[in-house]
């Protein structure tokens, strides 16, 4: 199908970005001209130059978000761009700035040339990260934070046991929790054991061979970014008064009230001050970011097509090149 308004000139006060009007399939996005947005009050407007792709976005497209998300919607929310214009209000950001972050707590609006975000869930872009690798870091990077620090309030000598320890969230809670001396056991498919090690992973479990519940015992935390029969299981192998978190899914609390153990699931909070705090790490080589796919803007349809599972995709984040120069 051949998107005539590609072929449009576009004003200035205009811009492409990716449209849902009725929730669905891949097929269901549209590249649109729509007018550039304006900046409100604790607002930046950015020129976007990469936006990153997670499985929020297709969950959001097909209408099984969380959050209520009024149609018609344009996708996205992690993004790296320049600050072009401020809002009113107080904020410690200037025009020029080149920053990465969400755009607001709907997870929206970021597939596009220009993005409203708001100043308190932005920072300042990591000095040695390219505007398509800082794209790829702040949702997964600061929901493993928040699970192995705010919600499991894991300390160094303890054990978390990570399912799907090598998607995008549980590589940065590997690393995290690595550098916190905290002990890493993964779930993970077999091919990614020397990668998940390289990580800092302690131990690593084929989850398709193994049964993890025979292999470990006594865990003081279980990170679960798998959800279903992986979860249920998982409140047999942790301590009394230990915890499960989940990001995918509310755990049964009758099972953790019968086995003693606190289960939680949150949805994440992205802060300029997590931001700063992971950008320090990255910089300091201690974060390591992996951008598995890059593609056009124009391509965003496709990199839905992967999140779905239609197109196969190599390990790593998927990104949108907004800008040329990246």
């Amino acid at each position: 199908m051949v998107d005539n308004t590609a072929a449009r000139r576009i004003s200035p006060m205009e811009m492409k970005a990716w449209r849902v009007h009725a929730f669905g399939s891949p097929e269901n996005m549209a590249f649109e001209t729509v007018p550039r947005p304006s900046p409100g009050s604790g607002d930046v407007l950015l020129k976007v130059h990469a936006a990153g792709v997670g499985p929020w976005d297709s969950w959001i497209r097909s209408g099984r978000s969380a959050l209520p998300q009024p149609l018609p919607l344009t996708l996205g929310s992690d993004l790296a761009g320049e600050v072009l214009e401020l809002g009113s209000g107080p904020m410690n950001l200037a025009m020029g700035d080149e920053v990465f972050g969400v755009t607001n707590t709907q997870f929206l609006g970021a597939y596009a040339e220009y993005a409203v975000a708001s100043a308190s869930m932005l920072a300042k872009r990591p000095s040695s990260l390219s505007s398509v690798q800082a794209a790829s870091v702040p949702v997964v990077a600061v929901t493993a934070w928040q699970a192995l620090f705010d919600y499991a309030r894991l300390e160094s000598g303890q054990t978390v046991l990570i399912h799907g320890a090598a998607g995008s969230v549980g590589s940065y809670a590997v690393q995290l929790a690595h550098r916190a001396e905290i002990r890493v056991i993964a779930t993970a498919a077999s091919g990614d054991t020397e990668y998940l090690r390289g990580l800092g992973a302690a131990q690593v479990i084929d989850y398709r061979g193994q049964r993890f519940e025979e292999e470990v015992q006594e865990i003081d935390a279980v990170i679960d970014l798998v959800g279903g029969e992986t979860q249920v299981r998982s409140f047999d192998v942790i301590r009394e008064g230990g915890k499960l978190i989940s990001t995918v899914s509310q755990p049964n609390q009758r099972l953790a009230s019968d086995r003693k153990v606190a289960a939680e699931f949150f949805l994440v909070a992205v802060t300029t001050e997590r931001l700063n705090r992971l950008s320090e790490f990255i910089d300091r080589g201690e974060l390591k970011p992996e951008v598995g796919t890059v593609l056009p803007l124009s391509d965003a349809r496709k990199a839905h097509m992967m999140l779905d599972g239609q197109i196969p995709h190599p390990r790593g984040k998927i990104v949108l090149r907004v800008d040329s120069r990246e």
